[in-house]
Formats: C-alpha cells, structure tokens, sequence
C-alpha cells in the first residue's frame, strides 16, 4: 500500500514535457503582455508621481507610518502624485497622505499568496493588480519621477537597487532616489562606502545616485530642486 502511495506520489512531480512546457511558456507571455498593456493604458494619464516604498508591516501608529504620510502629503501639495505598492504599513500612509491632500494617490498591488489587500486610500479608478513583480517594476521605473525609500525591508531593498542599477548603467534617466531616517539606512550607506567602494565594486560618483535625509520636507526639496535643473520626461 506505502509503495503505491509512494508511486502515486512521483507521477504527480513528473517533469513536463518540452511541449508541455512550451504551451505553459506561450500562454505566460500573453499574461504578461495583458498586464503590460493594462499598466501603460491607466499610468500614462497620472501625469509626474513620485514612488513611495516601505515595510508593509509597519504599524498605523508607528512614527514611520506618520512620516510616510506626512512625506506624501507635502509631495501631492508640490504636484506630484503618489504611486506606492498598494499595501498596508508604510504604502497605506504614502496614499492616504496623498488622499488627503487632494491629489492622485495610485496603488500598485501584487498578488500574493498571503493575499496582500489593497489600501482603502488608493483611487479606484488608479488601483493595478498585478501577477507579476517583474512587470510591476517596470511600472514603477517608467512612471515615477522620483523614489522615496522609507525603512522597509527586502521588498524595498529590491525596488531601491534596481532603480540604482538602472541609473548607474544608463538604462534609465536619472531622477531623485531619497532614502529617509539616516539612523535606520546609515549601516548599509557605510558598507557600501567601506566595503564595496574600497574594493572598487563601484566608483565613487554612484554614490550621488541616491541621497539620505531625515524629514519630509528635505525630501521634497531634493525632489524640487532636482527638477529645477532637469526637465521632467519619460524615463524610458
């Protein structure tokens, strides 16, 4: 009976076959192309935004979450929209501060197998599901102006080094990347300055990629400023 069972067992994770395969393959590249089209559809009418990333898990009364808030709210008072994950935590205090304040508030959500909601504080008619990170990133990299990083995790490590990468290696137009609260980026700013510079893994001026500030308003004046100098215009 156990030998049944156990054989029964390996048919089921038998690989497939190349057409198998092939088939899957084909099918996946129209979801991906669905989703593609949908994102440029709705995002190329939002007009400049600027990307808000963060932990998901942080709490309604925590003093990241307020700073998020108060960071989206004075951007959307400067003219941009708001684009975040669509999440809770820190995504949920990007939209409601631009909600409030009257702007374009626009939420990028992903579907997960824990089954990430989106936020009550997005716009309806600005709320994206997506299957795909990948597909989901190239949303954010085309139509934000600007990245804010708050604390957050890998999920907004993974955001903020691949804008990095796409700046440093030219496939994409440079725009403001701001990193907020020193104290919590101030360990991974000094490993990158004593390990990956010493050891010339990246020169000296990839540093002025990105830049780290404390409050909301810094933010908003490195974004301002830079777009004083530089016009606003597709990044890719």
């Amino acid at each position: 009976m156990e030998s049944q069972e156990s054989n029964a067992r390996m048919e089921q994770i038998q690989p497939k076959s190349w057409s198998e395969t092939i088939s899957y393959d084909t099918w996946e590249i129209f979801k991906v192309m669905s989703e593609m089209v949908e994102g440029f559809e709705k995002l190329a009418r939002i007009g400049p935004c600027v990307s808000i990333f963060g932990s998901a898990r942080t709490k309604e009364n925590a003093r990241y979450y307020q700073l998020a808030e108060e960071t989206a709210y004075l951007l959307t008072k400067a003219g941009f929209g708001i684009i975040t994950g669509g999440g809770p935590g820190i995504m949920e205090a990007a939209n409601k501060g631009a909600h409030f304040a009257g702007g374009k508030s626009v939420g990028l959500n992903i579907n997960l197998p824990f089954e990430q909601n989106p936020n009550p504080f997005i716009d309806r008619t600005k709320l994206l599901n997506f299957n795909y990170f990948y597909v989901r990133k190239t949303m954010f990299m085309r139509y934000s102006m600007g990245f804010v990083a708050m604390p957050g995790g890998f999920g907004t490590l993974d955001e903020l080094t691949e804008a990095i990468t796409l700046i440093q290696t030219h496939k994409l137009v440079r725009f403001p990347i701001v990193l907020v609260v020193k104290e919590y980026w101030e360990g991974l700013i000094d490993w990158i300055k004593e390990k990956v510079l010493l050891e010339n893994n990246i020169k000296r001026e990839d540093l002025d990629i990105f830049k780290v500030v404390d409050t909301p308003m810094e933010v908003v004046q490195v974004i301002t400023e830079f777009y004083k100098t530089y016009a606003l215009k597709p990044n890719f």
